[in-house]
């Protein structure tokens, strides 16, 4: 029986917006600590860009009409590389595509990273030299990798190598010229729908292949798990209801005798009992943990989902796992970590009123996707409602809201 889709997803919401919240927070602190006179005007050639080259001297038409190409231009190729993904996932080439994912990671952190740690040494005159910033900066980089995709690595550490992950590539997104950005953000939400929902679109293809194969995808996601330590393998880690349990609410699966127990079926299967922790506790508890199948341990809070009367032969126990077994936390992208940063970046570019108008439409837009999700139980795009939000409050915030706020100030108006 299916409880309510709301009940649990408090603590998933907490989960997935702290982290985007601190990613976010921590772009705009590095927009404004890297900005100044001298470097306010530089941008940077990347694929977003090939085009056309923004400059301020062009009329607005001009502006216009070369971000949208740059838009068309970077989302097609985003399009191909996507599908090929997809070809080379269909074709069983994932040991490839683990290692495109760990290269892909490696040059992040090495490279854009190392650029940015040194615009942060040379912006506060930090006296250090390069053999110990080459040091540092290998060991970050080694220790990001194994962090990210090494197994028996605590989930906060790698938690947070994702989080760092998106602040290096959104800070280097916010050096694309004004209009060439927001363009870009438009076309990546428009697109980001249609590759998810749409029945061909590369990404619906690429979840459902991982989902017919009952296995993770190899790319780099953020993984909303809880924190709090626990015995289970790094093979059959997973999350059912977006919380799992601690030592103080360990529930043990025992079998019994039919002696003990009060309401039996007529059958001679054992029955499960279910005690709470300490024997001398009889209460039952909705936790299921210490579920012992062989010599597996697993500790895991029951779903609403799933329901275990009992656990029969080899086929139910199977069963059981396969319900159990799949990865229940709520996945997000390092696309939109990046882009939502992306946004929140430019906007601090202009003042803190647009941050904060920013801020709250992205995250409201989140929690909208995130009951969306709840509801309809299946994979949904994080992009387009949160960056429809932050666009529309941007432009309202910078055109009525900033000339107002100011207006009444400087005329020392009061409400």
């Amino acid at each position: 029986m299916e409880s309510s889709v709301l009940e649990c997803l408090g603590v998933e919401i907490i989960g997935v917006m702290s982290p985007v919240s601190i990613c976010m927070f921590l772009v705009v602190l590095l927009v404004y600590a890297l900005s100044s006179p001298s470097s306010s005007a530089a941008t940077i050639t990347t694929a977003a860009n090939l085009v056309y080259a923004e400059n301020p001297a062009d009329s607005t038409a001009q502006k216009l009409e070369g971000a949208l190409l740059n838009a068309v231009v970077f989302v097609g190729l985003i399009a191909l590389v996507t599908f090929l993904l997809v070809l080379l996932y269909y074709y069983n080439c994932t040991a490839f595509l683990r290692h495109y994912t760990r290269f892909s990671a490696f040059f992040v952190l090495a490279s854009m990273g190392g650029s940015i740690l040194l615009s942060l040494l040379q912006r506060f005159s930090i006296p250090i030299d390069a053999i110990t910033s080459l040091l540092l900066l290998f060991n970050f980089t080694v220790v990001g990798v194994l962090s990210v995709f090494a197994g028996g690595i605590p989930i906060l550490l790698r938690q947070g190598y994702m989080v760092c992950l998106g602040i290096i590539v959104a800070a280097w997104f916010t050096k694309l010229p004004e209009w060439t950005t927001w363009t870009l953000l438009v076309a990546l939400a428009l697109y980001d729908l249609v590759a998810v929902l749409a029945p061909g679109g590369p990404l619906k293809l690429l979840v459902d292949l991982a989902s017919t194969r009952n296995e993770e995808l190899p790319a780099l996601v953020y993984e909303a798990r809880p924190t709090v330590a626990t015995r289970t393998p790094a093979a059959l880690g997973f999350l059912v209801a977006g919380v799992s349990d601690s030592e103080a609410s360990r529930v043990e699966l025992q079998v019994v005798s039919r002696d003990n127990v009060s309401n039996i079926d007529n059958d001679n299967d054992d029955d499960i009992n279910m005690n709470h922790g300490r024997s001398d506790e009889g209460e039952r508890s909705p936790l299921v943990g210490g579920m012992r199948f062989g010599e597996v341990v697993i500790d895991e809070e029951m779903s609403p989902l799933v329901e275990m009367g009992g656990v029969g032969d080899g086929e139910e126990e199977e069963r059981v796992m396969r319900e159990i077994g799949g990865d229940r936390g709520i996945k997000l992208g390092l696309g939109d970590f990046v882009f939502y940063s992306v946004l929140v970046g430019r906007a601090a570019m202009y003042d803190l009123m647009t941050v904060y108008a920013c801020y709250l439409a992205i995250i409201s837009g989140l929690g909208c996707t995130l009951i969306l999700l709840s509801v309809c139980r299946q994979a949904l795009p994080a992009l387009p409602i949160s960056i429809a939000l932050g666009v529309l409050f941007y432009f309202l915030t910078r055109l009525l809201m900033e000339p107002f706020i100011v207006g009444t100030a400087t005329n020392l108006m009061m409400f």
